[in-house]
Formats: structure tokens, sequence, C-alpha cells
């Protein structure tokens, strides 16, 4: 999706912590989209919700005769359809696809003959995973429209309407049974506890890859990245195997959380069986031996099925190197099948791997406020 000859880029202010973005969130580029949710209110303002931290730019181009003119926001990843929305009043349509691999593109496109002064036109972060712009009221009324909830931290994808450009039948992610915030997180006594988190796989092992070629690495990478988040906000101490999309082999993830004396470990990973089954679905949740690592495993099955739709498929012992290696308490869960009807679409979609975050984070945060 080319978007114009010529264009400007416009003012994004991140409240400060923009300059945090590289080391903080640095998704690989094949990564899913940044984009959460969106929404265009009928007074014209653009609010967007989106992975914590991303790094965002906007830019414009007036358009002539035949076309409008058109905004556009560039965001990490890609999306999982590309997907036009026929809009209203000052608006043509909206558009979300992506220019190159990697890329997630936003476009508004104005009807033709509308003016627009970009000097006017200021994407401004207003939280480390929100931000809005104020298209020109005096052009008229907006048609309301958008995809998702930028007003909580769960948001649900909406259904695409018709005229959207979806596939037919596609797949919409569910909603979560109970949806968490981060408010909702149970509280420890901060500087008290080590975590180490473990994302599988990286570099050029993808681990398992599921329906539409999505690598089981990055889906497991940005949950993990959220869940240090999540619980760092708690207080907590945490340590991450691998931060961006490289190799790390089995026994240095395991001597990490060893010598740093860590009191949990959580490798977070997401099954795969054949795409001749698609019928296999569910969440398993690993320990290996010790009591209180399965009271982990336990506290963090049970969050996740309190939370998310999932086929439960148990808690259950298992000799993963990363749990038998580690002489701390230990589980690795596995969130789902990227080869399931049901598991693939949930999985793809930001709104419901937030909701995954969020429930390991709660079910780590138990356990340890619980004592193990």
């Amino acid at each position: 999706m080319a978007e114009g000859r010529w264009r400007q880029r416009l003012l994004a202010a991140f409240l400060g912590i923009g300059c945090f973005a590289a080391s903080v969130w640095a998704l690989p580029a094949r990564a899913f989209s940044a984009l959460a949710a969106w929404r265009i209110t009928a007074d014209g303002l653009l609010e967007l919700r989106t992975t914590p931290y991303a790094s965002l730019s906007a830019s414009f181009d007036p358009g002539d005769g035949a076309q409008g003119p058109r905004l556009w926001i560039d965001l990490p990843g890609t999306p999982s359809r590309p997907r036009t929305l026929q809009a209203g009043g000052p608006l043509r349509q909206v558009r979300v696809g992506t220019p190159e691999p990697g890329i997630t593109r936003l476009v508004l496109e104005f009807q033709p003959g509308v003016q627009l002064d970009p000097a006017q036109l200021k994407l401004v972060g207003v939280d480390k995973d929100s931000w809005k712009l104020q298209l020109p009221p005096q052009l008229g009324r907006y048609l309301a429209l958008g995809e998702g909830s930028v007003d909580r931290p769960d948001p649900i994808v909406a259904a695409p309407s018709e005229g959207s450009g979806a596939p037919s039948g596609a797949a919409a992610p569910r909603q979560p049974l109970r949806p968490l915030r981060p408010a909702d997180m149970p509280s420890v006594a901060r500087g008290r506890f080590r975590v180490v988190i473990d994302p599988g796989h990286g570099g050029p092992d993808p681990g398992a890859i599921g329906i539409g070629s999505t690598q089981e690495k990055d889906v497991v990478l940005e949950i993990s990245q959220q869940v240090a988040e999540l619980l760092r906000g708690r207080g907590v101490d945490v340590l991450l195997t691998r931060t961006g999309d490289i190799d790390v082999d089995l026994p240095p993830r395991a001597q990490l959380a060893n010598s740093s004396g860590a009191d949990v470990f959580v490798s977070i990973h997401a099954n795969a069986l054949s795409m001749s089954r698609p019928d296999v679905n569910g969440l398993e949740t690993f320990y290996f031996q010790s009591q209180q690592g399965r009271n982990l495993a336990a506290s963090i099955h049970s969050s996740i099925m309190g939370t998310v739709r999932r086929e439960d498929r148990g808690v259950r012992e298992g000799r993963f190197y990363v749990i038998r290696a580690t002489r701390m308490p230990s589980s690795l869960v596995e969130v789902g099948f990227l080869t399931g009807a049901d598991d693939a679409p949930d999985l793809m979609d930001p709104a419901h791997r937030r909701q995954l975050a969020l429930a390991i984070s709660a079910g780590i945060l138990d356990y340890l406020r619980l004592g193990g």
C-alpha cells in the first residue's frame, strides 16, 4: 500500500518515555502488529491502543484533485489481515495494511476537496500504550467507527463489518471469561522476590509454526515481555532469558535462573500439532517432581483458565530440560495451539495475548503471595 509521492512527518510527543521504547520493547520484524485497538469519535478524535512502548510515526499527504488528503500512522509488526472500512463525513475510508514486512499502517483517507493543515495534526502519547490525534472538528461530524476497545487494557477486537475486506468465514477472537487489568494484579512485598521469565525458542529456532505461518518465538516473546513489565509494576525483580529475537541454548537459560537466586522460573511456550488437526486446542502447564513446582504450575494454570476461553488439558508433570535443571520452583506453560482452529485466532489477537500476560502474572503473584 504505497501512500503518496510527498509526505510530511507529524509531531509525536510521548511524554518523555519515547526514548525508552527501543530498549524495552524492540519487537522482531515479523512480530504481531503493535496496533491493538483504534477508534474515531464523532468529534474527530482518533484514539489508539498499542503494545506498551511501541514506536509510532505519523505522515501526511495532501492528495490531489482526484484523491483527498491522507494521514497514516506506522507501527511495528504485521497485521493479521489487510482491511478497508468505509467511513463518513469528512473521511472517505480507513485502511489497515502492511506497506512492507514488519510494518502496520493505519491510513485515514479524507474526501476529495477536503483541505487540511498538517501543522494542526499532532500525534500525542498519553500513556505507554495510548495515543491520540485530534482531526479538524470544523470539517463537520465524523462517522464514529473503530476496532477493539481503547478504554481498557483488555480490548476485544470487533468482528469485521460488512465491506471491511476480511476473508469470508474468518474466525473472530473470543471475549475473555473474566477480563483482567493491571490494577487487578495481586500485591506482594516489593523488592522481596526475583522471577526469571523464559520466552521459548528465538533466533533461527522459530519453535512451533502454526496457521498463517505464525511463529511461536514471536508469540511468547511478546507475552513474556508483558509479564515482565506487569511483575515489575508490583515490585518484583524480573530477569528475561532473552529480550529479543536471539538464539539462547537450554543450559544457559537454566544457569541464569540458578545463578540469579530466583524464587520462581516460568518458561512460556505455544503448542502445535499438525495443520491437519485443527481440532486439537487447549492449555497445558507442566512442572517437574516438586510440590512447590506443582503449586506454581497450578496457580498459573488456574489463573489462565479463569481469564480466557481455553480447553483445559490440565497440569501435568513433564521432563522439559529447563524445569528439570532449575533449582527453584519452576513451570512451563503451553498457552495454546498455534495449529488449533480455536486457539490460533486468539493467539494472533493482541488483546488476547495481553490477557494471557495478565493471567500468567496474576498466577505467579498469587503463588508468591501465598508462599508456595
